[in-house]
């Protein structure tokens, strides 16, 4: 099956293999001849990469890189950015690769113009008015894994690097002006990035599946994104070269993505802490996470869940939902104990404030408390 196509919803999408060749295009339509790749330190001296700047450079749009980005981007990865994007004179920036590369380069793109802290613009009310929206440069994002979707986010999540503390950025103009998104740029993946990367999608579907706002959207998409991630990553797990699979798995990334304006909950409110403190691999932990904090919500959204089950292929309603997420886990070798991945009991006393204090509580099915958060922590680690 052929999967391409060009959507609007919820910006310009060129969704297909083969279509990283119209960059030099959609640089075009997002007005931007001075462009600055930024990506991450890991993909830097990847063929993709240079496949990308190849097409930029015979484009005449220049090979100008910036690559200093950690796995949980921070601000002082911001401010080099910024400082790299203001000495060469770029006006627009493509942000290339996973989450850490495509956050990064939509606040560079976001900060280059603006004279506030960046954690002035924290999604916290209308602090987002605070920034000269005139300033913020055109972005195009193409991502390189498919997992959190950031291609298609109003928001890039930062790390406070004294603080240990991420926060959300969010900007009505970070959302992207063109997106890229070519499934042949995902071949590559290790089976473990694979995992990990598809389980952050899924765990964006689940909980904004779970969240109680009402936004019948978001709803939708979130089923279905659950179910195309059930059906179609065990097969790039299993073979990296299935296109077929790599690409239902980029629509279910960006699924998840536009999914979770309906809200977040608890897997993130835990996941953000740990993989700020502890450097853990976001999606991996949010799939370590997510069966304790379905039994959190078991008393909230079971009814949804026993609907649900049977159209994403899972028998048994919401407990066999529940015993599916496991084994799905297992069946990519993820952990069931944050432990292993780093993490120890002995920050529970740190964690659990700052769990308290990030946005994604507040889409939480269950109210979370010192004692639920406290307990789920103690479960999951």
């Amino acid at each position: 099956m052929r999967l391409t196509g060009n959507w609007s919803y919820p910006t310009a999408i060129k969704f297909g293999a083969g279509r990283i060749a119209e960059l030099p295009g959609a640089c075009a339509q997002a007005g931007i001849a001075r462009p600055l790749l930024v990506t991450d330190k890991g993909l830097a001296d990847l063929p993709i990469t240079a496949q990308v700047l190849d097409i930029l450079d015979a484009a005449g749009l220049g090979r100008a890189v910036f690559a200093q980005v950690d796995p949980n981007p921070n601000e002082t990865n911001l401010a080099a950015g910024v400082q790299a994007y203001r000495d060469g004179g770029h006006d627009g920036v493509i942000a290339f690769g996973g989450g850490s590369g495509l956050d990064l380069g939509k606040m560079v793109a976001f900060m280059a113009g603006q004279t506030r802290p960046v954690w002035d613009f924290e999604d916290v009310g209308d602090w987002w008015t605070r920034a000269d929206a005139d300033t913020i440069a055109p972005i195009i994002a193409v991502p390189t894994t498919a997992g959190t979707g950031s291609e298609v986010g109003r928001a890039s999540v930062i790390t406070n690097s004294r603080t240990h503390v991420k926060k959300i950025i969010f900007h009505p103009k970070v959302l992207p002006s063109v997106v890229i998104c070519d499934p042949e740029l995902t071949v590559g993946m290790p089976k473990f990035i694979t995992a990990g990367t598809g389980l952050d999608a899924f765990a964006h579907c689940v909980e904004a599946f779970s969240s109680p706002f009402y936004h019948p959207m978001s709803h939708g998409i979130a089923l279905e994104g659950m179910r195309l991630v059930v059906e179609y990553l065990p097969r790039a797990y299993a073979d990296g070269t299935d296109i077929e699979a790599r690409a239902q798995m980029m629509s279910a990334a960006a699924m998840g993505a536009t999914a979770f304006q309906k809200g977040l909950g608890a897997i993130h409110a835990l996941s953000h802490p740990i993989g700020a403190v502890f450097n853990t691999h976001h999606g991996t932990t949010n799939a370590v996470c997510m069966p304790a904090v379905l039994q959190l919500n078991a008393a909230k959204i079971a009814d949804r869940f026993d609907r649900a089950a049977s159209y994403i292929g899972v028998e048994g309603g919401f407990d066999g939902f529940c015993k599916f997420v496991q084994d799905f886990n297992d069946s990519f070798a993820i952990p069931r104990k944050l432990s292993e991945m780093g993490a120890s009991a002995d920050r529970i006393d740190e964690l659990v404030p700052m769990a308290l204090s990030d946005p994604s509580c507040g889409g939480n099915p269950v109210k979370l408390t010192e004692g639920n958060v406290r307990s789920l922590y103690e479960a999951v680690i």
